[in-house]
């Protein structure tokens, strides 16, 4: 039976690997974004754009459509967030509030209102995006860590709030993700061990999985570039 998944952030470079795999597995997939339109059409796909994830009336509003269309919702996956490179000397801090918001708070936010109808499905999935950076902060990467931090712990928190009951909680913390805006800001690395986006789906998918009903509550690395 074909399950109803939402991905945030589903217009950008991962949230589409993530989206396409779903949907090859045969489920009914909705991409929710920020961005008004997607660059890349996804047939069969339900796109809701030009959405705030730290507004909850307009968060509302999209989890309603979801549901309404494909009958409920059974895997939540939070790809929506951003990235900052910044000193704190050099740096504001409005960016530690900015990746607060991107990262964390919008996440918290439609997970959340998500929650009722999560709890509904026979196994609920909430996926979290993570990060390998957050476990050790380096230079420049205060604000961002702290964001994504806060998601780790989100994940875990949360999976003991729904002890026994059909939701599972789990987050995958990649370390670099082999995207074109990657690769240009980072035009000299090494980019033989970044992690492929469909090799972070097929993480992504496995976690959604019956296969993974027992694990939640996980925090698991995806550092090789396969």
């Amino acid at each position: 039976m074909a399950r109803s998944v939402i991905v945030t952030g589903g217009f950008g470079i991962l949230g589409q690997a993530v989206a396409e795999a779903f949907a090859a597995a045969g489920d009914k997939v909705a991409r929710i974004d920020f961005a008004p339109t997607a660059h890349k059409a996804m047939t069969g796909a339900l796109d809701i754009g030009s959405v705030d994830l730290n507004d909850a009336a307009a968060t509302q509003g999209a989890l309603d459509q979801v549901a309404k269309a494909h009958g409920g919702i059974d895997v939540l996956v939070n790809v929506a967030g951003g990235f900052a490179w910044e000193t704190l000397e050099g740096g504001s801090i409005d960016t530690w509030a900015r990746m607060q918001a991107m990262n964390l708070t919008s996440n918290a936010t439609i997970t959340k209102l998500a929650l009722p109808q999560l709890r509904k499905s026979a196994a609920g999935r909430i996926i979290n995006i993570g990060a390998g950076g957050a476990v050790k902060a380096a230079m420049g990467m205060g604000a961002y860590a702290a964001s994504k931090s806060g998601v780790h712990r989100l994940t875990e928190a949360l999976a003991e709030e729904l002890a026994g009951s059909s939701v599972t909680v789990n987050a995958v913390l990649p370390s670099i993700i082999d995207t074109p805006t990657n690769r240009a800001d980072m035009p000299d690395a090494d980019t033989s061990q970044w992690v492929q986006p469909a090799a972070l789906a097929d993480v992504i998918l496995f976690l959604a999985s019956d296969a993974a009903r027992a694990v939640s509550g996980a925090l698991i690395p995806v550092s090789r570039g396969e």
